[in-house]
């Protein structure tokens, strides 16, 4: 995803621009610190308590003009309008968030309001398009059938959650001005990996592969997550 995501930043701004980059749900920093070390100004916006300090403890870490680069904002991610004035970002990130959301609308018109024109909104989210897939390959037959017909399910975390599919998704970016650019496929042959498994020694021949499959037909559509690169109007 970082490799997609890099792709549409390098075809629409300059080389060497410093971005305004906000990055809502940020998780543990992860991402925003990638950013903050390739030179952009980045935002983080993180509600839970223990993922934002492991993203201060990370920022802490690095040296002293990556730090300040880095802005950190503990809240929800629903709430953008209260702490940021409209066009304040050229880049707007919200990734591994809407499924844990009941109605992503109002949130994603949040994420684009303040997304200067001509800004980019990358968001990653479940493919519910293909959710039969994982249960399908590990042989759980009766919850792959039941999972046709919903986009509910639960995930790793034992959580109860939901998936987007990318038709909807890409009406939702068409009303708020700011329309489907690009689309990508995640984990498309790596979804069924067990957690906390070793890594194999060919990791770069299969992120080439996974790269390929996450921008080739068929492959993308039965990708577990949907990487989704929206154009402000």
């Amino acid at each position: 995803m970082a490799r997609q995501l890099d792709e549409q930043i390098a075809g629409r701004f300059p080389v060497g621009q410093r971005l305004r980059v906000l990055d809502v749900g940020m998780g543990q920093g992860t991402q925003a610190l990638r950013l903050a070390r390739l030179g952009h100004h980045v935002t983080g916006v993180e509600q839970d308590a223990t993922m934002i300090a492991a993203a201060r403890d990370a920022v802490a870490r690095e040296p002293e003009g990556i730090r300040e680069r880095v802005r950190l904002v503990q809240g929800d991610g629903r709430d953008t309008g209260v702490h940021f004035l409209p066009g304040s970002f050229d880049v707007v990130l919200c990734h591994g968030v809407l499924m844990y959301v009941e109605e992503p609308d109002p949130l994603v018109a949040g994420l684009a309001r303040v997304l200067a024109p001509g800004g980019l909104l990358s968001l990653l989210v479940r493919n519910g398009d293909a959710l039969a897939m994982r249960p399908g390959l590990s042989g759980d037959w009766s919850s792959a059938l039941a999972a046709f017909d919903t986009t509910s399910y639960r995930n790793r975390l034992g959580l109860e959650v939901r998936a987007d599919r990318l038709a909807a998704l890409t009406a939702t970016l068409d009303g708020i001005a700011a329309p489907l650019h690009a689309w990508y496929g995640v984990r498309v042959f790596t979804d069924t990996a067990a957690d906390g498994a070793a890594l194999p020694d060919d990791l770069e021949t299969l992120l080439a592969v996974e790269e390929r499959a996450g921008r080739t037909d068929p492959y993308r559509g039965v990708a577990a997550l949907l990487h989704l690169c929206g154009v402000r109007g």
